[in-house]
């Protein structure tokens, strides 16, 4: 059996999602009993303040919204019961656009503390969660971008948008500004970035040494491709053993070493929602991925760039020349953070989230 096969074997695929995109062949040297072991005693030593969150709970009536090429994507919309006093009645639409191998529940806490912000809208992305597939073709940036802009028409046809990327959601809302510059300060009246990057994406380090990485990150469309047409190891690694795959899930994911278990074991279940193929097939995008000339377009409306010091896969000194491009953008970098900062960290980044919209207020009386 292969380095990368007994990986597979022992994290579970969720984990091995984040490995795989990381480039990290070299993480199966985590796979011994002592760290399985080690991760286990530290597991239970822990108490777990959100045992009884309720992670993946938190939806609506889905509706039905066909993109241009006929694949059927999964909307959901939270109304403001309880929009707050004097509130505009063209108050913007707020789009969730969720990350790589992340459906829409990866904005639990947001879609639970912001819905007095005014109207939500929540979808996954094509090969995503409950959203149909498209052909191996349709896995762009470009293609997602035209989703957005699709799923807009269809819940949100007039008034104002504000859009909020995380990761690869990010990326589509650079790829949307792309294609569509002219809604940017008009239709679009906000945005905001999270973990995310214009490009370079054969920087992230997963904190082996630079050098290294640069020698590792050719290799990972083979070790993707490989992978993803071998699902018996998957398959063996789904049945084996987990405490291995959360402490790479904690690795890649969190910042910090003690994110409560049952958060740890949500996000592994949500990476684990895409099928490998589907991994495969986006995978290649990164390796293209280079929107830096349209970040220009966003200066014509209030800009977030959310940072986590400790993400092993967008970096954030990505995010730092995000901002030194956007010189008028509210740059949050966290510390502690890592990749699923809106999951590790949600107060921090749902308050953000409020500045920016009292931003967007500011700018339409203006």
């Amino acid at each position: 059996m292969t380095e990368l096969e007994l990986l597979a074997d022992d994290s579970g695929s969720g984990a091995l999602r984040w490995a795989l995109s990381a480039g990290a062949v070299a993480g199966g040297a985590l796979a011994t009993a002592g760290a399985r072991r080690y991760a286990r005693a530290r597991s239970a030593a822990r108490p777990d303040p959100m045992r009884r969150e309720p992670f993946g709970e938190l939806h609506t009536e889905p509706i039905i919204v066909t993109a241009n090429d006929g694949v059927e994507l999964v909307v959901e919309v939270e109304e403001s019961l309880h929009p707050p006093q004097g509130a505009p009645a063209d108050a913007p639409t707020i789009v969730f656009i969720p990350g790589f191998c992340l459906p829409m529940d990866c904005w639990h806490f947001q879609r639970r503390d912001l819905r007095d912000l005014g109207r939500l809208v929540f979808y996954d992305q094509r090969a995503h969660g409950r959203s149909g597939r498209g052909t191996p073709a349709s896995a762009t940036i470009e293609q997602l971008a035209d989703d957005l802009h699709t799923v807009l028409a269809e819940v949100a046809p007039s008034g104002p948008v504000v859009l909020i990327g995380h990761s690869l959601g990010g990326m589509v809302v650079m790829g949307y500004a792309d294609a569509h510059p002219t809604l940017f300060g008009d239709r679009i009246v906000g945005v905001a970035l999270l973990t995310t990057s214009p490009g370079r994406l054969a920087e992230m380090s997963l904190g082996i040494p630079a050098a290294l990485m640069q020698r590792i990150w050719p290799m990972a469309p083979t070790v993707v491709n490989r992978v993803a047409t071998n699902p018996l190891a998957v398959r063996r690694g789904m049945k084996a053993d987990r405490g291995i795959g959360l402490m790479i899930t904690r690795r890649l994911s969190f910042g910090r070493a003690d994110v409560p278990t049952s958060l740890a074991r949500f996000a592994g279940r949500l990476l684990s929602s895409t099928p490998l193929d589907v991994f495969a097939e986006f995978f290649h995008e990164f390796d293209r991925h280079d929107k830096e000339a349209a970040l220009p377009v966003l200066q014509r409306c209030p800009t977030l760039i959310v940072a986590a010091e400790r993400d092993m896969l967008t970096p954030a000194a990505h995010s730092r020349a995000m901002a030194a491009v956007l010189p008028k953008a509210e740059l949050l970098v966290l510390p502690k953070s890592g990749h699923l900062v809106q999951l590790e960290d949600p107060d921090e980044v749902n308050a953000a989230l409020r500045r920016l919209l009292d931003r967007v207020k500011l700018a339409a009386g203006a």
